[in-house]
């Protein structure tokens, strides 16, 4: 008891010194940002909004040469996590004319910070995507018994991580290049032990662009897929056929940013090296988000719902949906991090590696992070 209250009145002590220090660094960079733009463009602009180590630059009284130096400069800054842009001016941007509201609306595009092993992405994680390389724990009460058994925990390891980011030559848009790795494990809780029936992982080498609210992910990856050693024991006396499920492949998704918090994004792949061989070849992948430009400020949260589809040849290009709605808290960053809660709703081949020939449908609830 005494360590829980030790660690209680420590959590206490540091939530708002974290607090704090935000701010102090978000006054910091708006103070060393104006300096770098004195200093280097000869541009005596007011103090910047800085939000969480993202600066707002308004660029309408900006000459076009001007603007593209000042976003590199800017996003090279230590401690910088984006760098947005709005058309409004300066004076309306520090006069309270534009809103929060009006700067979603007017951001048109983000600069991230470049360099060898730079912060954040180029593309977005893809929200609904029942196979993105991240951490994140979910129960799913399955509809039927094509899984071996309704109440599975689902749970997975994993991170995009971007080695080098650059700019190309002195324009805005941007690229990167890294590696992409994901674990992702299912349990059955209705098993005596909890019984592991399933791991899939995942490798890939990867390289995305960006230009304004354009972007692209392409990688080479593999992929194999394991069974639980207590759920083989289970189904020695069965029917059940293992599958050495092996494969290489190489997939491209492209995706375009709206105004007010939509996304859509779409692409396809194929398999080059397979296990079992006669594994089909093509797949499909689209999808929307929303993430609410619009934050509950009494919770720090913002609403957000994606669906994901993947269409595999596999299965005769039959539709799997994979949808998921829930909150995103700001609040709970830490470097860049974000806490996300989602229901979620999947009807389709199940994603896991050894079922893959199995028809499911389930629903959930699940916790994830992202850097």
């Amino acid at each position: 008891m005494a360590g829980l209250r030790v660690t209680a009145a420590l959590g206490v002590l540091l939530v708002p010194a974290y607090a704090n220090a935000t701010v102090q660094d978000d006054a910091y960079i708006a103070g060393y940002a104006a300096g770098v733009l004195k200093q280097s463009l000869q541009l005596n602009l007011p103090p910047l909004d800085v939000k969480d180590g993202v600066i707002i630059l308004p660029v309408a009284d900006l000459k076009p040469a001007d603007k593209t130096k000042a976003l590199q400069l800017l996003a090279e800054i230590p401690g910088v996590n984006a760098v947005k842009t709005t058309e409004a001016t300066a004076a309306a941007s520090t006069s309270g004319a534009t809103t929060g509201t009006d700067k979603v609306k007017l951001t048109e595009s983000t600069i991230a910070p470049t360099g060898l092993l730079p912060k954040g992405h180029l593309f977005k994680p893809l929200l609904a995507d029942t196979r993105w390389a991240h951490f994140s724990a979910a129960y799913r009460n399955y509809q039927s018994n094509n899984f071996d058994g309704r109440d599975i925990a689902s749970v997975s390891f994993g991170e995009t991580i971007p080695i080098y980011r650059s700019n190309f030559g002195h324009s805005s848009a941007q690229w990167e290049a890294g590696l992409q790795a994901g674990v992702f494990s299912d349990f059955n809780l209705g098993a005596s032990s909890s019984d592991l029936l399933n791991t899939d992982f995942i490798a890939s080498l990867y390289s995305s662009v960006r230009a304004g609210q354009f972007s692209a992910f392409g990688r080479i990856y593999h992929q194999s897929s394991h069974l639980g050693d207590e759920f083989l024991l289970r189904k020695v006396n069965t029917q059940f056929e293992r599958v050495n499920l092996s494969y290489e492949g190489a997939d491209l998704k492209l995706s375009y940013e709206l105004p007010y918090g939509v996304r859509l994004y779409g692409g396809g792949g194929g398999l080059f090296h397979k296990e079992p061989s006669d594994l089909k070849i093509w797949s499909a992948q689209y999808g929307v988000e929303f993430r609410s430009p619009w934050r509950i400020e009494f919770a720090s949260m913002r609403p957000i719902i994606a669906a994901d589809i993947k269409n595999y040849d596999q299965n005769n290009w039959s539709t799997d949906v994979s949808a998921r709605a829930g909150v995103e808290f700001e609040n709970a960053q830490v470097l860049g991090r974000k806490l996300q809660i989602l229901a979620e709703y999947y009807n389709g081949f199940s994603p896991s590696g050894q079922f893959y020939k199995e028809k499911v449908e389930y629903i959930g609830l699940g916790a994830h992070y992202h850097f």
